[in-house]
């Protein structure tokens, strides 16, 4: 039980950490100071999560290792969050996007993850799934936007729609640390969530004027541990100061 919970929440803390990291990147680069502000502000609920889960995770495994030693002093292999969150942030289209495809997932999948029989779970549920509520609502609006706006803007969210949909497939699977927890109340079953996301989706596109991309072949393999390269380079990005100066403080 100990260790297929710490693999559980250490997936959702990567997942959490790895998108609010590609988040932060727009900071100063955003289209205009008031999206700049909101997506910091994104990237900060999403750490502020990892940073709650990453604690539970410590205290879980029992060795030790604090919040700071799981972000920080692990390597790209050891990372186990969902393929999607890694993808690079692109054009305002391809974030908003993104962020429209996993917001669509995780606000059910944090609001039924209240009802958990792990109170600690339970309870940063009930935290974030009012954080997600917003998060869906700010990249919902901007897909409609765009994809109803000019030719150009459209365009970009058909071509981004097209490029990460091959990835959604991931947050559906289940493996044995899933179902011994599901089995337990504890975790939720994503197969469950599937038709709750596509109902999102196809609301929020039909407004953009839009529709689902097919359904083909998908991406897998960031839960387990095998990454895109990009992973490499958010890590070198993010865990720089702490390796250069191990147990460097304040």
């Amino acid at each position: 039980m100990t260790q297929v919970l710490f693999d559980y929440t250490l997936r959702l803390a990567d997942t959490s950490l790895i998108l609010g990291h590609r988040l932060s990147e727009w900071c100063g680069h955003a289209p205009m100071l008031e999206e700049d502000i909101a997506l910091a502000n994104l990237g900060l609920d999403l750490i502020g999560q990892a940073r709650s889960l990453y604690t539970y995770a410590g205290e879980v495994e029992g060795h030790g290792r604090d919040e700071d030693a799981l972000a920080y002093l692990r390597d790209a292999h050891d990372f186990r969050n969902i393929l999607l969150a890694e993808q690079p942030n692109g054009d305002f289209a391809v974030t908003m996007v993104r962020q429209l495809l996993f917001s669509a997932f995780m606000h059910p999948f944090w609001f039924e993850m209240c009802r958990s029989t792990d109170e600690t779970l339970a309870a940063i549920a009930a935290k974030s799934e009012k954080e997600l509520a917003y998060h869906l609502r700010h990249s919902g609006e901007w897909v409609i936007r765009l994809g109803d706006g000019t030719d150009e803007s459209r365009q970009r969210v058909v071509d981004a729609l097209a490029a990460l949909w091959p990835f959604t497939g991931e947050m559906f699977e289940t493996d044995p640390v899933d179902k011994a927890l599901i089995a337990q109340g504890v975790a939720v079953d994503p197969l469950a969530l599937k038709e709750t996301w596509e109902e999102t989706l196809d609301h929020v596109l039909e407004k953009a004027g839009l529709a689902r991309p097919d359904d083909g072949w998908m991406q897998s393999g960031g839960r387990s541990g095998r990454h895109t390269e990009h992973l490499g380079f958010i890590l070198a990005d993010m865990q720089f100061l702490q390796r250069t100066y191990p147990g460097a403080t304040w």
